[in-house]
């Protein structure tokens, strides 16, 4: 399940349904509005195999490394969100559920930083060309 944080814009929810790309955003899907950032973290233990999206990156930390979800910080713009996260699950790395969990990945322009759980050091990975 695909979850986005709730300062990810309407118009990027609304881009990512129009790709088939199912998502549910906090405080009107999932949830409720105005949840606290430490109120999510518990809130997604409770949830199977969920990716988190925000833009917060406050949540990249290695800490925060869990089993049941991958939470995936993006450092872009408000209006590049939804093909960032397109981008990212159709990256041959993530594209299977099973190999996101347990990991925190902050997407940027260059590629993406990505801490796993029971890592000793982040790893880089680079965009791919299409």
């Amino acid at each position: 399940m695909n979850i986005l944080d709730e300062n990810i814009p309407e118009s990027q929810r609304q881009l990512l349904h129009s790709w088939r790309i199912k998502s549910k955003q906090i405080g009107h899907e999932i949830g409720r509005q105005g949840m606290k950032d430490a109120e999510i973290i518990p809130f997604l233990h409770k949830l199977r195999s969920t990716n988190f999206f925000t833009r917060d990156l406050g949540f990249f930390r290695r800490q925060l490394c869990h089993s049941n979800y991958c939470l995936i910080i993006l450092d872009v713009g408000q209006y590049e969100v939804a093909s960032f996260i397109k981008r990212f699950l159709q990256h041959p790395k993530f594209k299977i559920r099973t190999k996101r969990m347990g990991k925190v990945v902050r997407i940027t322009h260059i590629g993406m930083q990505v801490w796993r759980l029971y890592a000793e050091k982040e790893e880089e990975i680079r965009w791919f060309i299409p």
